[in-house]
């Protein structure tokens, strides 16, 4: 804390006293919060203060209110000492303290000011703007240099429109900056599966989401590679993108004013067909999280029971509280640069996190303006758009069906079994509806500011009322309103909840090592991805060691692209697409993927029968984690090597 008492109290000499704590405080970097002393002397505005040479230089002749203080000093000497004691008793007037809750207060006050020194006098700094205190309009002959003078100016300043403008940019600024989480590197086994790792960190160190799911796969294709090590080659082009697409995305909100964020697209690999992928529109979208989704789908394509290329892509730019016309502007200057990428054969996009039918609809339309053609929807041909794809429901539709398979293999029923859910979107929503339909009791959803449990589980009539609460953009705090048996929690995720299985359907990393000891805890046996990569690789780490089976998304979210081939393939049309036959096409594909998976672990070692199991399917809990990666990976494989390099 900085000490200035112009009328002396820190030793012989007050004024080097002051200059020596100025300076060694001078290049100091001070916090928004450091307390300010405002101890002055006589006065607001005391002439003294401002003439007081704080820092070294020639010496001022002493002024007249100084040499009085002299003389009353040397006539003090000539009293006798009976009288000086009682002059001594007498409190200075240059020494008048500000109390120490005064002092408090104002430091509360002013957290965003500072002192430093300018042209030779103490100044009082804006910490936001680097401005001082000036002379103030209420008194404008005051002397500027004043403590009380600067700090009434600093206030008015830090009303002004300059300052919060300021304080806004700064704001936005630091909400953009990402501090770099180190990248957790998991050790293999192998030399030449660990090499597939080490070049990808090379070459992409900054990706964090981009090498943890390389990591994923590569550990899960560590005795496939040992046995093979020509899928070293394989592995090393299938890990860089056929093409990265980044462009800019200038538009105009409902004020005039222009913005402009960034669009990606990544086509990750085409061996198998044409290109399939969503289109996420997120704060946090970057070229790293595209890689990984893109990869991600590349997989899950291949895994699939039609053959197809993966892709991904998206923006920055989010959606929420935007006007219909901010995001028709937005999504049109998007497809004005992405246009000729997209086709039939080419690729197709889908819903992704930040991208349902509004955002689908807007791109469609100035596609098909661009294009010159109509292909329907981007899903398939000749579909009626009125939103009316079951892609959506197919995903999540698709999940439940993969949990009660697993749980089939296990002997047991879906009906009566708690569910964990988290998120809040299509999907989400979806899960629950399918989970009330087969009988199970989900409990929970969640959004980025908690989550609200109801331990009567939900039912068709709690699910439109939350269906109600988001289209209406009210909080999910409401539903405790009319729900008593439920509670909301602030800051919260789920995962401690007591469950049998789980389905997060949120985004990546969701589930940190803390969330799955508290899934263990709870009783979670099942853990069904309804996510891309919901899981950390620690937390991938605990749910193993205590044999929790995860059901990872490329495997368990695969209805959507099933959904999707069927329409585009015509095996359906929209007016004749009845419920039963649509779930009779999905769970007869979910069932395809599921014994793909199991196949490949079998193959391969992962499923070797433990005495004290009386299933062999899934006596390896990492049977359908790594075998659906080695099911997928073997066929891009096949197809890439047929093709040459390219």
């Amino acid at each position: 804390m900085l000490m200035l008492l112009p009328g002396g109290g820190l030793g012989m000499n007050p004024t080097m006293d002051d200059m020596n704590l100025i300076q060694a405080q001078r290049h100091l970097v001070r916090d928004i919060g450091e307390e300010i002393d405002l101890e002055i002397g006589p006065g607001d505005d005391d002439p003294s203060f401002a003439n007081t040479p704080l820092l070294g230089g020639p010496s001022q002749e002493p002024s007249a209110e100084e040499q009085g203080e002299s003389k009353q000093m040397s006539m003090v000497s000539e009293i006798p000492n009976a009288d000086q004691d009682i002059l001594k008793a007498q409190p200075s007037k240059r020494k008048k303290k500000v109390v120490k809750r005064w002092r408090e207060e104002w430091a509360d006050t002013y957290k965003w000011a500072y002192v430093d020194v300018k042209e030779g006098t103490a100044r009082i700094f804006c910490s936001v703007c680097k401005e001082y205190g000036r002379k103030h309009r209420r008194n404008p002959y005051g002397n500027e240099g004043s403590r009380n003078m600067q700090m009434s100016a600093l206030e008015e300043h830090n009303n002004s429109l300059l300052h919060k403008e300021a304080l806004r940019l700064q704001m936005a600024s630091k909400d953009k900056i990402v501090v770099d989480k180190p990248i957790y590197v998991k050790a293999l086994m192998s030399k030449t599966a660990g090499s597939i790792i080490e070049a990808a960190l090379k070459r992409d160190p900054h990706e964090a989401e981009f090498i943890q799911s390389v990591q994923e796969a590569v550990h899960a294709l560590e005795r496939v590679i040992a046995k093979n090590p020509h899928y070293v080659n394989i592995m090393e082009r299938l890990l860089e993108p056929e093409r990265m697409i980044i462009f800019r995305v200038p538009w105009v909100d409902d004020r005039g004013e222009t913005h402009v964020n960034r669009g990606f697209r990544v086509h990750f690999n085409q061996a198998l067909g044409p290109c399939r992928g969503g289109i996420r529109f997120h704060p946090k979208m970057n070229l790293s999280v595209a890689k990984f989704l893109g990869f991600q789908q590349t997989l899950k394509n291949a895994l699939s029971p039609y053959k197809l290329g993966g892709a991904a892509g998206g923006s920055d730019f989010d959606p929420k509280g935007k006007s219909d016309n901010e995001i028709m502007r937005f999504c049109q200057s998007f497809m004005n640069e992405i246009y000729r990428y997209f086709g039939t054969d080419k690729d197709l996009p889908s819903e992704e996190m930040g991208v349902g039918i509004r955002e689908m609809g807007f791109l469609f339309g100035q596609y098909r303006r661009l294009a010159g053609n109509f292909q329907g929807s981007f899903t398939g041909p000749r579909i009626f758009w009125s939103g009316s794809s079951l892609r959506t429901e197919a995903t999540a539709y698709g999940l439940v069906f993969f949990a009660r398979l697993i749980l089939a293999e296990l002997n047991k029923d879906v009906k009566g079994l708690r569910c964990v859910v988290s998120g809040y979107g299509k999907i989400a929503m979806h899960v629950l509806e399918k989970l009330v339909a087969v009988g199970a009791l989900p409990i929970t959803v969640s959004d980025s500011k908690g989550y609200l449990v109801d331990e009567d589980g939900f039912d068709y009539m709690k699910i439109s009322f939350l269906r109600d609460l988001k289209s209406q953009q009210r909080s999910l705090r409401d539903y405790s309103k009319t729900y008593a048996r439920s509670k909301y929690y602030d800051e919260a995720k789920p995962w401690n909840e007591r469950c049998d299985f789980a389905i997060p359907c949120g985004s990546q990393n969701e589930i940190d090592q803390a969330d799955a000891i508290n899934l263990v805890n709870s009783g979670c046996r099942i853990l069904v991805e309804g996510s891309n990569m919901p899981c950390t690789p620690e937390a991938v780490d605990v749910l193993k060691k205590a044999n929790v089976i995860i059901a990872p998304a490329m495997a368990a979210g695969a209805g959507g692209v099933v959904a999707g081939e069927i329409e585009l393939n015509h095996e359906c049309n929209v007016m004749h697409w009845s419920p039963e036959d649509f779930e009779s096409k999905l769970q007869e594909a979910m069932k395809q993927t599921f014994h793909r998976a199991l196949k490949a672990a079998d193959d391969f070692g992962y499923q070797k029968e433990s005495p004290e199991s009386i299933v062999h399917s899934l006596s390896d809990n990492r049977a359908l984690l790594h075998g659906a990666v080695i099911s997928a990976f073997l066929t891009i494989a096949q197809a890439m090597t047929d093709q040459g390099c390219v």
